[in-house]
């Protein structure tokens, strides 16, 4: 599996034209764990969307090549996208409460993709699901199978969640602010869990997050986005050492246990960064 983004741009119409949202973004990836971290309204999550051709109806996108293992996303048929997402691409939202199917059972969600992808009878898909539900470390699977979203707690929706885009098989994960909408301690069981899982099913992974200590724990290569650009790409080992002065900032604004401070820094915005392309590695 190979991902590849060159040149991407996302707008949206408005009142004065076109409002761009995502402007010349590139990345490739394969069977690695990438992370995209920026602030709200960078562009992360629709640059994820477009390698899925999820985009909101009315977003224009283009791009010079957006290949999936080599298939071309821009003119691929709805029957070609419809083959890839769920069954070699899988999408994990950040808010179960929203995400999930409120009128269907948790156990049932999790077998529709098995019926749909690998023709599973009823039986065999729902004996399935709750295998999958105990791969996600969920207690007493078979009786969480018959629960409805609303009797689950969000660590345990964002476990259903997890087990439906894995029921496939995907070879790729795309993790979209998983943990926002939990707390610490379930944020970094859900973390272990989806690393855990990546790893041993050789599937590639992409992190999308504002918590830039977590991806680069996590994560093997980093983009940082910033007003829907790539400002700058590095390994994860290499954050400490980034180069680009957005990508300084966001660090030296995190408090720190070793280097207490009696005030945060705040980040100066220099408008330069948005058309400055100097920082994106080749």
């Amino acid at each position: 599996m190979r991902v590849e983004v060159e040149d991407l741009h996302i707008g949206f119409p408005g009142p004065r034209g076109l409002v761009p949202a995502v402007r010349g973004v590139s990345l490739a990836m394969g069977a690695e764990k990438v992370g995209i971290v920026g602030e709200s309204g960078s562009g992360k999550s629709l640059t994820a969307r477009a390698i899925l051709r999820l985009t909101p109806p009315e977003a224009v996108v283009r791009a010079r090549r957006l290949l999936f293992d080599g298939i071309d996303l821009m003119s691929a048929p709805a029957r070609v996208l419809g083959a890839i997402r769920g069954r070699r691409a899988g999408l994990v939202l950040q808010d179960p409460k929203f995400a999930l199917n409120p009128v269907m059972t948790a156990g049932e969600q999790i077998a529709e993709p098995l019926r749909l992808h690998k023709r599973l009878s009823r039986r065999a898909s729902h004996a399935a699901a709750v295998d999958l539900m105990g791969q996600v470390l969920i207690r007493d699977p078979a009786r969480i199978a018959g629960r409805y979203p609303h009797e689950l707690s969000g660590g345990m929706g964002q476990r259903v969640m997890i087990a439906m885009m894995l029921a496939a098989d995907p070879e790729l994960l795309i993790a979209d602010e998983p943990t926002s909408a939990l707390d610490a301690t379930v944020q970094a069981e859900i973390l272990r869990l989806i690393e855990d899982l990546v790893s041993r099913r050789g599937m590639g992974l992409i992190l999308i997050s504002h918590d830039l200590p977590l991806v680069s724990h996590f994560c093997d290569r980093i983009f940082v986005m910033y007003a829907g650009r790539v400002v700058e790409t590095l390994r994860a080992t290499d954050l400490a050492q980034s180069r680009h002065p957005y990508t300084q900032g966001l660090l030296a604004c995190l408090p720190s246990l070793k280097r207490p401070r009696a005030r945060l820094s705040v980040l100066a915005r220099d408008p330069a960064w948005e058309a400055d392309r100097a920082w994106e590695a080749a």
